[in-house]
């Protein structure tokens, strides 16, 4: 391949690696204010706002397809920043007889690809910790409930429901049972019982009882839909304790694990964001330094803001 060839094709990789950088910055900030809610919407409040919304970000379509971008933009990130890589390298195969790279480039410019690939491992590890477990995992992920007390009574044992889509709470018992993850349906069996029941109590009581509107209960229609509890998943992943959710005894490991993480993203981003204006043409005297600016606060901020939620979340447990 020619000279010219080879520096069209490197314009190129950095072309597109500035497009998706930034790309996936945009998608930092959302992903950012989504798990904000994990520390400042507290107790069941939070469990729900958290939980609608991690449903919204799976079902919603424009949402989806838009998630299906940002996949495909990490994966084309990294694979041309590592052909990029490469194609530096080859372009000089012998070293100078003097080389003080100090001298040309701050240690971060040099070390990109090495910053890069460490944030695709974390992304993969992180990527099997939640979004595999809610979407793939072959264990059934429990779905969100709370507790409800009988009024007018003190120190009465709670009755435990599903927190469903329609608002209506139902029975986490044998009655009701779960089908495709979060759909609730009612056990035809034990619903029989209990209207036999109900008719039995009518009966004593001198009143009419009325199953007519029971009678497709045998179509096995659909109760409500639930939600899954990833908001408990990660709860517990970082360190608490949550009903039906193992205990995480590398919680601890796990939090210095994800703020290292962000450490590595952060000076992945004091170089990139600036440099990927540069890559696109952008560059100019009169908003250099704005841009510069900027991109270490973006830098600065964002990585912090992921590596606090952790923190708090294992300080509180």
């Amino acid at each position: 391949m020619s000279k010219s060839a080879i520096l069209s094709s490197s314009i190129a990789k950095k072309y597109w690696m500035a497009l998706t950088g930034l790309f996936l910055s945009l998608f930092l900030v959302g992903h950012l204010v989504g798990n904000l809610q994990l520390i400042f919407i507290t107790g069941e409040e939070g469990k729900r706002a958290f939980n609608e919304y991690a449903y919204f970000m799976t079902h919603n379509p424009a949402v989806k397809l838009l998630s299906y971008v940002t996949y495909l933009s990490i994966l084309f990130h990294a694979i041309d920043g590592i052909l990029l890589t490469i194609q530096n390298k080859k372009a000089r195969p012998v070293q100078y007889a003097y080389n003080n790279p100090g001298a040309n480039s701050k240690l971060v410019a040099r070390q990109m690809a090495v910053l890069g690939s460490a944030i695709l491992l974390f992304i993969i590890l992180h990527m099997s910790n939640f979004w595999w477990k809610m979407k793939y995992s072959s264990t059934p992920m429990p779905l969100h409930t709370y507790v409800v007390y009988p009024p007018f009574t003190e120190n009465a044992n709670g009755d435990t429901v599903y927190y469903t889509q329609n608002k209506t709470p139902l029975p986490k018992n044998e009655s009701i049972i779960v089908k495709e993850g979060t759909k609730l349906y009612p056990n035809i069996e034990s619903f029989k019982k209990q209207i036999e029941e109900a008719k039995k109590m009518s009966a004593l009581q001198g009143q009419a009882f009325d199953d007519s509107k029971y009678a497709n209960m045998d179509k096995n229609f659909m109760l409500g839909e639930g939600y899954k509890d990833l908001h408990s998943l990660v709860m517990t992943f970082f360190g608490q304790t949550k009903p039906g959710f193992p205990t995480n005894s590398n919680a601890l490991l796990a939090v210095i694990i994800y703020v290292l993480a962000m450490v590595v993203l952060s000076f992945h981003l004091l170089h990139g964001f600036a440099s990927a204006f540069q890559s696109l043409g952008l560059n100019h005297k009169t908003y250099n330094k704005g841009i510069q600016l900027f991109g270490k606060a973006f830098a600065i901020l964002i990585p912090a803001g992921f590596a606090i939620i952790p923190i708090i979340i294992y300080l509180n447990k």
